[in-house]
């Protein structure tokens, strides 16, 4: 009772004459003076608890402290990732994702953050940790999955090809140039008649000739080719029909490149249907322990695990654009984020998001150990874009009409998060590489 007293006495008088002309004062006041003290304590709360700033949690988006287990070293580096992408990539993703186009002035900004290769020894590389490689792509797929995917394609495809499969000299030749980003490189594998197919047989083919390899086919989908110095091109030789990898350089000739329009998300990768007529590639540039698609499936393997980290950090992105939303937005004269449907959506958002993190943590782990196997990285793709595709979709949900603008951040998200889900092996095929372990049987047709 004191309080309400002392709240009603701070009420200067022209306030109190403004009040006085809704509401009947002295009924108020005798209405007060009935209550028990029950009654009072209440009223007191809902007088007095406008008057408290209510402290908002900060966004945390690692519920589980999972980055807590990194060394200070590896934290220090994913920090000094995450503020170079938030100060040089997050301002103009928008623009170049909307109009289709590739920010070529930030490449020698990526070069500097030295993480190109992350993983591999020598050359010019860091030799670092699985881990520390899939918190890198989690990081650049959280602020935008484009560039996580120029990345993956350099870092992992392209230069792993060649890390994995090629000769010293082949290696000596480009890996320290990709590195540091002065050449660029793609990775061409899908075909427009043979996506998930590939193990069955590549239309692509090559043949000996005294003068070297002539390669035949087409390529499609393949990110960062229309301004890539160098194809790692996979093609089936026609005498033993196993496939072999080859690097292609641009300037090779019957080598063609046409861009591809009309997408609808990873709009600022450049994608592009490979031709190749007749192209002569010299012995000296076939990887020589490319042999079989085995071959092929080692690097896919490494990079496959990449993609669920940058799928961890898509959906990361979205969440934590939401939740900010959420906290901003305003309806019936609050929060949204106070709301009880919203804070559902919320927690299925983190539930998946944590859940990713712990799966994808683990996986990296056995790639560190020596025992990641084909099946664990399809588990973690499978698992990790179907759930990313629940949370950029809730997201998207709880931002309501201003959910599909991309200055909210959200739409670049939801719409990337369907290439991901696609790329690197459909989930369907995954799914199958999964049970064939369990199982012993495989489904393949």
């Amino acid at each position: 009772m004191k309080s309400i007293i002392q709240l009603l006495k701070s009420v200067d008088f022209k306030k109190l004459e403004s009040i006085a002309k809704k509401v009947d004062i002295e009924a108020v006041v005798t209405a007060i003076s009935k209550m028990d003290d029950k009654e009072l304590k209440a009223v007191e709360k809902m007088l007095t608890s406008g008057a408290k700033k209510r402290e908002v949690p900060p966004i945390n988006a690692d519920f589980y402290g999972i980055e807590m287990k990194l060394s200070d070293e590896d934290r220090a580096l994913q920090l000094k990732v995450r503020e170079f992408l938030e100060r040089e990539i997050k301002p103009i993703v928008n623009k170049y994702w909307l109009h289709d186009e590739f920010p070529f002035e930030v490449i020698p900004k990526l070069a500097s953050l030295n993480v190109c290769g992350y993983v591999y020894e020598g050359y010019g590389c860091a030799g670092g940790s699985s881990l520390m490689d899939g918190i890198i792509a989690a990081e650049f797929g959280r602020i935008d999955p484009s560039i996580a995917t120029f990345l993956g394609v350099q870092s992992g495809l392209a230069m792993g090809s060649i890390y994995m499969c090629g000769s010293e000299e082949q290696k000596e030749e480009w890996l320290p140039k990709m590195q540091k980003m002065e050449k660029i490189g793609s990775f061409g594998l899908t075909e427009p008649d043979v996506g998930s197919a590939t193990a069955g047989g590549l239309t692509t083919t090559c043949r000996r000739t005294k003068d070297g390899w002539l390669l035949n086919g087409q390529k499609k989908w393949i990110g960062n080719s229309t301004f890539s110095d160098i194809s790692i091109i996979w093609a089936r030789d026609l005498d033993d029909n196993q496939v072999k990898g080859f690097i292609v350089r641009k300037e090779n000739p019957g080598f063609m490149v046409e861009k591809i329009k009309g997408k609808m998300a990873l709009r600022i990768v450049q994608n592009g249907l490979i031709t190749l007529t007749d192209c002569l590639v010299p012995e000296s540039d076939r990887l020589p322990l490319a042999n079989s698609f085995k071959d092929t499936a080692k690097v896919l393997q490494m990079t496959r695990a990449g993609v669920a980290w940058m799928a961890v950090g898509c959906a990361r992105g979205a969440y934590e654009n939401a939740l900010d939303y959420t906290l901003q937005r305003k309806q019936f004269g609050k929060p949204i984020a106070s709301f009880q449907l919203i804070q559902n959506h919320l927690v299925e958002m983190l539930s998946n998001l944590t859940a990713m993190q712990t799966l994808v943590f683990r996986l990296s782990e056995l790639q560190d150990e020596g025992k990641l196997k084909d099946e664990h990285a399809s588990l973690a793709k499978v698992f990790c874009t179907m759930r990313t595709r629940d949370v950029v979709s809730r997201a998207r949900e709880v931002m309501g009409g201003n959910g599909i603008l991309l200055e909210y951040n959200v739409a670049r998200f939801l719409a990337d998060a369907e290439a991901i889900y696609s790329y690197e092996g459909t989930k369907e095929i995954n799914s199958l590489i999964v049970g064939r372990s369990i199982t012993g049987f495989s489904a393949f047709v």
